[in-house]
């Protein structure tokens, strides 16, 4: 993990004294809610529905056990006693007091914490693979270009007031776990035939009130100027992006009402004022950032398979677990451990202070005192031993860590929704914790296989119900609570958003929605086939009719 150095630090601590001084001043009556606003934002502050939020900085995902503790302590001292893991692998608290957050951010300032661009129209937290530096599907190790992206746009003068929220996600596996391609920009990385590393450069992508997959513009930029290139599209878009109307700003827009292919040529003719310039990468810059993300102490290990094997028999349970929720690890005799944090009956993504602590202790013990967050909502400890693995589900068992549902229809992405969030029109929560007690039985669920159902209160797409095999948007409906039902949205490589099915339905009715849903497919899947192949391959037609039929 990157190390703060004595810049670093100062300017984190600086702005924690201007940001105390602006909240006395705001509660002094000597700023109003117009000129805090603007103010707070740059610090990841939000005037919710009960209280502030409050969205914490977790750098692609990456945390230390003495961050974990620090957060377990904040969220006893300051909050209601647990954090929210967010899509964007960010952690928000959800009831702290305003005149609280300056000693809040004081403290995250202790363990090379802050909440700088978590909003406002600003470059937000670069996000990437939970399995990077471990996957056996990978091309590169994105986390050092993460860094070097964070490093670029972080208080970067030119882009601190864009005309929209701007996100970034890096790919550097074969499979696409970081959803590039509904990012205002994806990077993944390639290797040209020469066998020089550069990126496929996307733009353009984003969920929200006009969800759109991304283009990629650039098929091919070497990784020495990749900075110039990110600079030259934050620079159109800047100069040309509407700000005459929020829901028109977004980078997707521009692009689609040019094209992507004058979009690009504007960048192009952009980027030749920057190309070879102060912006351009050396090795050595990339091995100094590369050195933070050096793989950890690895033992000489023996693939433990057999053992694996011969446990998961004997104990059902833990072969179930490490089906769903054990990832297969480069390096021999280790695996990545997913921690569900979906058990029904909580909310997704939600994550105790005592589960905090656990977790600090689970990652010193067990995976060299680091862990992931995932945008899926959960925690990944990424380097475990696989002799450990039959220890390690029984303390998750205890904890509440070890659901093994990870990729199945109850591992649901979902906003805060309605109980916690002002713009929502529905609740998410609810909805949530229903389906999961409709489909409670795990057997059933590794029947059904991989199945993403998500989850948003309202039209922003925090949950990113677009790109779930099944969506699900909350909506206003002479103010009571709706839900509209979308099918056939992935993220994955050839992004896809849903179709929407009809009309929306009563809070009451969606478990029987989905419970229609789910038996269309079951009847029309071929031998072991995933939902959304069977979802493409019969087409929509089938599932409309059935969830409508008995309503009318």
């Amino acid at each position: 993990m990157y190390v703060y150095d004595q810049y670093d630090q100062q300017i984190v601590e600086e702005r924690v004294k201007q940001f105390r001084d602006q909240i006395r001043r705001y509660l002094a009556g000597e700023l109003t809610d117009a000129e805090l606003l603007p103010l707070r934002l740059q610090n990841g502050l939000y005037i919710q529905r009960y209280a502030p939020m409050l969205r914490l900085a977790v750098p692609y995902g990456n945390l230390r056990s003495e961050q974990l503790r620090k957060l377990a302590q904040i969220t006893r001292d300051y909050d209601k006693g647990y954090a929210h893991i967010s899509t964007r692998q960010n952690i928000q608290l959800n009831w702290p007091e305003l005149e609280d957050v300056p000693d809040i951010l004081a403290e995250l300032a202790t363990v090379q914490m802050h909440s700088i661009q978590t909003s406002g129209n600003c470059i937000r937290n670069t996000t990437t693979d939970q399995f990077a530096g471990v996957a056996k599907d990978e091309l590169i190790d994105p986390r050092p270009w993460c860094e070097i992206i964070r490093q670029w746009s972080t208080f970067h003068p030119e882009f601190v007031r864009l005309p929209r929220k701007f996100k970034i996600a890096v790919n550097g596996a074969v499979r696409d776990r970081a959803a590039i391609e509904v990012h205002d920009i994806g990077l993944e990385a390639v290797k040209n035939d020469a066998g020089e590393l550069g990126f496929r450069v996307l733009v353009g992508g984003g969920l929200g009130r006009t969800p759109i997959v991304g283009s990629f513009i650039n098929e091919f930029m070497p990784w020495q100027h990749l900075l110039s290139y990110l600079e030259a599209i934050l620079r159109i878009y800047n100069r040309y992006g509407r700000r005459d109307n929020k829901f028109k700003a977004r980078i997707k827009i521009l692009v689609k009402a040019l094209t992507p292919e004058v979009f690009a040529q504007k960048v192009d003719q952009e980027w030749q004022h920057l190309k070879d310039g102060p912006l351009t990468l050396t090795q050595q810059e990339v091995d100094r950032v590369s050195q933070y993300f050096t793989a950890p102490a690895y033992e000489t290990l023996a693939d433990e398979a057999a053992l694996l094997a011969s446990l998961s028999a004997e104990h059902p349970g833990f072969g179930r677990w490490r089906m769903r929720n054990v990832f297969e690890h480069k390096q021999p005799g280790y695996a990545a451990v997913t921690l569900s944090l979906k058990p029904t009956g909580t909310a997704p993504g939600d994550i105790t202070d005592k589960q905090l602590d656990a977790l600090a202790d689970l990652a010193d013990r067990y995976s060299f005192g680091e862990v992931r967050t995932t945008h899926n909502q959960n925690i990944v400890l990424a380097d475990v031993r696989q002799a450990d693995l039959f220890e390690l589900w029984g303390e998750l068992r205890e904890l509440g860590f070890a659901t093994p549902n990870i990729g199945l229809l109850t591992d649901i992405i979902c906003c805060p929704g309605g109980d916690f969030c002002s713009l929502a029109n529905a609740k998410s929560i609810p909805i949530a914790e229903a389906i999961q007690r409709r489909f409670d039985d795990l057997d059933y669920l590794f029947d059904l296989g991989e199945i993403d159902l998500n989850i948003s209160g309202c039209m922003n797409a925090c949950g990113h119900h677009h790109v779930g095999h099944i969506g699900i948007l909350g909506v206003d409906k002479k103010g009571e609570e709706f839900y509209q039902v979308s099918l056939g949205g992935s993220s994955g490589r050839d992004a896809t958003l849903g179709q929407i099915l009809g009309p929306s339905f009563a809070q009451d009715a969606m478990p029987d929605v989905i419970g229609k849903i789910i038996d269309v497919f079951v009847e029309h899947r071929e031998e072991d086939e995933p939902f959304l192949d069977t979802f493409r391959r019969v087409g929509i037609a089938p599932f409309k009719e059935r969830v409508y039929a008995a309503n009318h």
